[in-house]
């Protein structure tokens, strides 16, 4: 079932010399893809493109292989007068990561104008290549107006074509959808930070994974991960929420109650709704390690899949303090700052001697 919500204001991005009635409503292109629904959009994306092309690998294993968890708070970088939080991998880290350690070849393109990268959407649909598009998620009709804002790295696949429509595969949703070409080039030019600048990416026809390479890309992204996650430099990784946490500490004497709830729930949003990258992720990443346990054959990874599962509910439980004190900003007192900053410290503690372990485990077992 299709479907298309209202339409989002218009933006300051000039589309006059893009043709919007250049495609033939009899011209439309339908190619087979199955649509699936995903807890991520780019690890969604990645899995649903390798599927479409006989490639085997879940979402919870493009996580794992393309080693997307992460976590960094860099509060001298303001996005929308915000801090920086990422529980993830910079987009397009992770499908890169992917098709490479998979040996799969791919493509990807940015482009200078709306018109040229609608044209050559067109060109690859024309020769039967599904194609994955970085877009703005606030310029996509078919969300609905509360889920809306000026996010740039929304992923989604193009698999056909319907007249002025496109059929569009986005992991988030139930169904797939459609959207119209003006709003889609909308979308895949929005201004700001992220800014896509038409992305897109595919990979080519003429792929094939053995189950002994899923085996050595899945390894050499776990043991990826836990570098990433204990570099001993800077507030990254498993230090990430230990020095979020001495940043909540100073906001009772430095911040307005408001702006601190402002801030807090930047936060928050940022690990439950945009994709699911905080707790989400994490739970995510517990389930890659439960598939890596016959991969791999490594039966330790299953009790490392169950710790990793009760940091993700401590992560939740984070999250749910925090929105008790920005539903309440005025009731902020040093003390609920403190308990906020205990349980960030906690994730923080637990990361640190989860991957310590995960690290140890796969360096002593056998090679696949």
């Amino acid at each position: 079932m299709f479907f298309v919500s209202a339409s989002p204001p218009g933006q300051s991005l000039s589309l006059d010399r893009l043709n919007l009635n250049r495609i033939s409503e009899t011209n439309s292109i339908h190619l087979p893809y199955r649509h699936i629904q995903s807890a991520h959009c780019e690890t969604g994306v990645t899995a649903g493109l390798l599927q479409h092309h006989g490639i085997e690998c879940s979402e919870p294993l493009c996580l794992g292989i393309g080693s997307g968890l992460y976590f960094v708070y860099l509060p001298f970088l303001k996005v929308g007068d915000l801090p920086l939080t990422s529980y993830r991998m910079p987009p397009g880290y992770i499908f890169r990561s992917v098709v490479k350690r998979l040996s799969v070849t791919w493509e990807d393109k940015r482009f200078r104008s709306p018109e040229e990268a609608m044209d050559a959407l067109d060109a690859m649909l024309e020769k039967g290549v599904a194609v994955g598009c970085q877009t703005g998620i606030y310029w996509l009709p078919y969300f609905p107006s509360s889920m809306r804002f000026h996010f740039n790295a929304h992923n989604l696949i193009v698999f056909g074509r319907e007249g002025d429509e496109y059929l569009i595969s986005d992991p988030v949703f139930e169904q797939p959808v459609r959207c119209s070409r003006e709003h889609l080039a909308q979308a895949r030019f929005a201004f700001g930070p992220l800014a896509p600048r038409g992305r897109m990416y595919w990979i080519h026809q003429d792929n094939e994974v053995p189950a002994s390479r899923l085996a050595v890309a899945l390894r050499e992204g776990l043991l990826h991960t836990c570098f990433i996650m204990n570099i001993p430099v800077g507030p990254i990784g498993v230090r990430g929420p230990r020095f979020l946490a001495w940043r909540i500490r100073k906001w009772f004497h430095r911040l307005p109650p408001r702006r601190i709830a402002l801030v807090l729930g930047s936060i928050v949003r940022m690990q439950e709704e945009i994709g699911t990258d905080g707790a989400g992720l994490r739970f995510m990443f517990a389930s890659c390690l439960q598939e890596a346990v016959k991969l791999l054959h490594i039966p330790d990874l299953e009790v490392l899949s169950r710790e990793m599962m009760a940091i993700g509910d401590r992560w939740r439980e984070f999250a749910l303090h925090a929105v008790r004190a920005i539903k309440n900003p005025e009731e902020i007192t040093r003390e609920s700052l403190e308990a906020i900053s205990e349980l960030l410290v906690a994730c923080s503690d637990a990361e640190y001697h989860f991957f310590r372990k995960l690290n140890e485990t796969l360096k002593r077992s056998p090679q696949p």
